[in-house]
């Protein structure tokens, strides 16, 4: 094992002298607590260490080993359902309120072990071998290290083991044994390899309208959430975790404030999945990096995560990961880069913050893993550009990684109006190829509704500025009709409660029907404007009310309710007639 000698310190940077051969990104050990850190530059005989662990105490002449390996760790069944720190250390189940010195992970837990294989099988990397359950979940997949492979050897009877114990040998190709647990070590700075990249094939519903209608992410994408402050980003990834089909939810906190983070972990242990009415954290991973925890550990938060995801992929699942915030994370990354003597870039952030979001985002996608099946990893990350300027680095770097870009506006979160995100500045790259998707769900008329819908509500922004000058009143009827249906459009469409139990996820279904009765009120609206009806008769349509609310009013299970609604408005545009007024203002 190679050690040196620390010879200056800063904060979460020391510089040592070697003593024994290092490698760059390899762990290493500090001080007589085993402080974990990593070597990320070597000058001679000289290495430059980033700890990931409060370095309070320590001194020039203080030890450092190395672990031999990059940044780790440890994958396996205990990961679904817990707390942990940046660097997966848990913060559940430990008896402690906190995250003890040192600490490297928690202790193995005890599974029912169900093998796959059979002694003299062929072992592929990352085929599954075997299946973990505590009796509770459903089972999860253990799967053979993407570097192993070869005969097996052997493999232990049906029985409960903990997760780091050997349940299977395998003799590899060189001849060598190699023992397998339900669990094993990946550094994280690794992508997980795969058999094959597919392209999008379907959105990740989120159950949030504007987001599934207008701007969907694929499944395997990646989206950026960006937002001043207090626009509600927490929120809104926090409805994503609870609301999306995903098969696995994998939740960090990157840098965010304890107490945005404590009523998260306070909240997700009783929620219930909606697809299952099982406990929501059994198919959740929760990684909490406060402001207050070190910040070293936070830049390596979120590979941690993707990691985390990139393992359940590999089992053939479709998995969420919501990351909050990556501005605090290349906020970590630029405080440790002044530490290190390193020049800035724009913005005061290292040169290579691109590199480095690129990096993180790119390893989302739709995949052919190694053991045959399709998973896939959709990234979105919340973004908090001071000021709300969207020009800043980290948000102009991420628009070139990312295929959907939520905008999230001041304006409509202090009208709380949720999700506060803004229909004219965000977009979606995959939503045209989306289209035989809503087709298969019984909307045939997406593609034509949204574009219908993105182009009322472009012509809303027009008209506003017109009506500021001049008076809504004195617009043309034609006009004042565009902004009742483009009010209408955010009031019934947009617009949806978080604290509804019926709006808070809306599936595909009634989002189609939705969009449906709308498109067919903009129909109706329009033909009754042309015959001289003016926009303050449709305004008073008794159906009104029913439509602005019929995202509260009428639940997955009430779809025929809808058409009762449709036929209500039709009788009801049958009935209109116009005024004398109007009939001659119309000739006129």
């Amino acid at each position: 094992m190679s050690r040196a000698v620390v010879s200056w310190i800063a904060g979460p940077v020391l510089h040592a002298v070697k003593q024994g051969p290092f490698s760059l990104r390899e762990s290493v050990r500090v001080g007589p607590q085993a402080l974990l850190g990593e070597v990320v530059r070597i000058n001679g005989d000289r290495i430059v260490v980033q700890v990931y662990e409060d370095t309070t105490g320590l001194r020039p002449g203080t030890e450092v080993q190395g672990d031999g390996q990059p940044l780790a760790i440890r994958l396996g069944p205990g990961l679904l359902g817990h707390i942990f720190d940046g660097l997966l250390r848990p913060l559940s189940g430990t008896g402690s309120a906190w995250v003890q010195p040192g600490m490297r992970s928690a202790a193995g837990t005890t599974w029912q072990f169900e093998p796959l294989i059979q002694a003299g099988a062929l072992l592929t990397p990352g085929a599954v071998f075997g299946e973990a359950s505590d009796g509770k979940a459903r089972a999860q997949a253990c799967l053979a290290p993407p570097d192993t492979s070869g005969t097996v050897e052997s493999v232990v009877a049906p029985g409960e083991y903990t997760d780091t114990a050997t349940v299977c040998v395998v003799r590899q190709g060189d001849g060598r044994l190699r023992e397998l647990s339900m669990s094993h070590i990946w550094t994280v700075r690794t992508p997980r390899p795969v058999a094959r990249r597919l392209p999008a094939q379907a959105p990740l519903v989120t159950g949030q309208r504007i987001i599934d209608c207008l701007f969907p992410v694929a499944q395997g994408g990646k989206a950026a959430i960006p937002g001043g402050f207090g626009t509600g980003k927490t929120v809104l990834l926090e409805s994503l975790a609870k609301g999306c089909n995903a098969d696995v939810i994998v939740y960090l906190g990157c840098g965010e404030r304890g107490n945005e983070l404590a009523g998260v972990l306070d909240e997700f242990p009783a929620l219930s999945d909606p697809r299952t009415g099982r406990p929501l954290m059994e198919r959740t991973v929760i990684i909490a990096n406060t402001s207050n925890m070190p910040v070293a550990a936070r830049e390596a938060s979120i590979y941690c995560a993707i990691t985390v995801a990139e393992y359940f992929r590999d089992q053939g699942l479709h998995v969420a990961l919501m990351a909050d915030s990556t501005s605090r994370w290349a906020e970590a990354l630029r405080e440790v880069s002044g530490r290190f003597g390193e020049l800035p870039g724009e913005g005061g952030y290292p040169a290579y913050l691109a590199g480095r979001l690129a990096d993180f985002y790119e390893r989302a996608a739709l995949v052919e893993t190694l053991g045959g099946s399709t998973g896939s990893v959709t990234v979105m990350g919340a973004i908090s550009p001071p000021s709300g300027d969207f020009s800043e680095p980290v948000t102009s770097h991420t628009k070139r990684y990312v295929r959907a870009f939520w905008a999230l506006d001041v304006k409509r979160a202090q009208a709380r109006f949720y999700p506060a995100i803004h229909p004219l500045q965000s977009y979606a790259e995959d939503a045209r190829g989306f289209a035989p998707w809503w087709t298969a769900q019984g909307n045939g008329q997406w593609l034509a509704l949204r574009q219908r819908f993105l182009t009322l509500l472009d012509e809303q922004a027009q008209l506003e500025r017109m009506a500021r000058i001049i008076g809504k009143d004195a617009l043309p009827a034609r006009q004042q009709l565009t902004l009742l249906c483009a009010d209408l459009v955010n009031e019934a469409f947009l617009r949806q409660s978080a604290f509804s139990e019926v709006d808070r996820v809306c599936s595909p279904q009634r989002q189609g029907a939705m969009m449906r009765l709308l498109g067919r009120f903009i129909e109706l609206a329009q033909a009754a404007q042309t015959t001289g009806i003016g926009p303050e008769h449709i305004s008073a349509l008794a159906c009104m009310r029913s439509l602005q609310r019929m995202g509260e009013e009428i639940a997955d299970h009430e779809l025929p309710r809808f058409d009762e609604l449709q036929a209500r408005m039709e009788r009801e545009f049958a009935q209109l007639t116009p005024e004398p007024e109007d009939r001659d203002a119309t000739h006129g």
